[in-house]
């Protein structure tokens, strides 16, 4: 399991991946995120809601109500351009991340 700490500013460019190609609802994009680390995170309920209210106060995402036909309906998520553009600059935020820490790690303990 990976610390929240360490992963805390990247939660948003995690759920803004999984929103790229499809709108998508809390329990799975919840789900993808433990899928695609092999368990190695699960987020948290809160982290994950408190993340979908920063991002729609920010313009990064959107919400609207699904149109189940049984049942409470879901609330969907959807990028928004903002969202895609922020995503580009966390993606070059973290390339310059990776290559700073990699100084600091000693590469027979890898």
């Amino acid at each position: 399991m990976i610390s929240s700490d360490v992963i805390r500013g990247y939660i948003d460019t995690m759920i803004l991946y999984l929103l790229l190609n499809e709108p998508s609802y809390g329990y799975e994009i919840s789900k993808r995120i433990r899928e695609l680390t092999d368990e190695k995170y699960i987020i948290k309920e809160t982290t994950l809601y408190s993340a979908f209210k920063r991002m729609e106060i920010n313009g990064h995402i959107e919400s609207f109500s699904g149109s189940e036909t049984y049942g409470k309906p879901r609330t969907y998520y959807k990028i928004t351009e903002a969202g895609k553009m922020y995503y580009k600059e966390k993606c070059k935020e973290w390339e310059i991340t990776k290559e700073v820490i990699e100084k600091f790690i000693l590469r027979e303990w890898k």
